[in-house]
């Protein structure tokens, strides 16, 4: 677990708290530190970064060491620091939040498969409102060609081909395309959330 002291940046601080609540729809000046969130995270352990942490790093203005840690790279989004937490603060959403902050500052991703991974399936929800196995694995193994070619895409097929066959035997992988009914609600808000970005001069 990560020990290095945490600094206050008065310059950074208020400006990135008030982004992070803004979008997150979290508010952070709530958490007291109990670190229940921290006592039932999965990953903690292995980010190097708890919860309790990571909001504390927004907390001070920290904005470097928020956008580029392992959590919010491996969160799970299982809620469970949102279940144990008394005042209510899901840290999957800031975790969320500090993904596509880092994502728009072009910030190399620590994970760059769970990179991949995240934009494929946004991808994907954005053309029938719903994900779809094939059309997901296709734009995955696109995104990993683009950075490691076909080498990469037969490592990626060849580590998962185990776990493929055990979701087809279970049922948990379908062929078809599913649309959603309310398709064209779904894309107005991804193109509502595009000109959002757009008037503030994000990507």
């Amino acid at each position: 677990m990560s020990t290095s002291t945490l600094k206050y940046s008065a310059e950074t601080s208020n400006a990135l708290l008030k982004e992070v609540m803004d979008r997150s729809g979290q508010n952070l000046m709530s958490c007291y530190q109990c670190r229940r969130c921290a006592a039932g995270c999965p990953v903690g352990d292995e980010s190097g970064v708890t919860p309790d942490r990571l909001v504390r790093m927004v907390l001070l203005g920290e904005k470097d060491n928020a956008l580029n840690n392992l959590l919010i790279w491996k969160c799970l989004a299982c809620y469970t620091c949102g279940t144990r937490c008394p005042n209510n603060i899901q840290t999957a959403r800031i975790n969320e939040t500090l993904k596509q902050m880092a994502k728009e500052a072009h910030i190399e991703p620590n994970i760059p498969r769970v990179a991949s991974f995240h934009s494929s399936f946004v991808k994907s929800i954005s053309h029938f409102g719903r994900s779809n196995e094939l059309e997901f694995m296709a734009l995955y193994e696109i995104e990993n060609y683009k950075k490691g070619g076909l080498t990469a895409v037969k490592e990626d097929i060849k580590s998962t081909s185990k776990l493929g066959r055990s979701m087809l035997k279970k049922k948990r992988m379908h062929f078809k395309l599913d649309r959603t009914k309310g398709k064209s609600e779904i894309k107005s808000l991804f193109k509502k959330a595009a000109d959002k970005r757009g008037a503030k001069g994000q990507p």
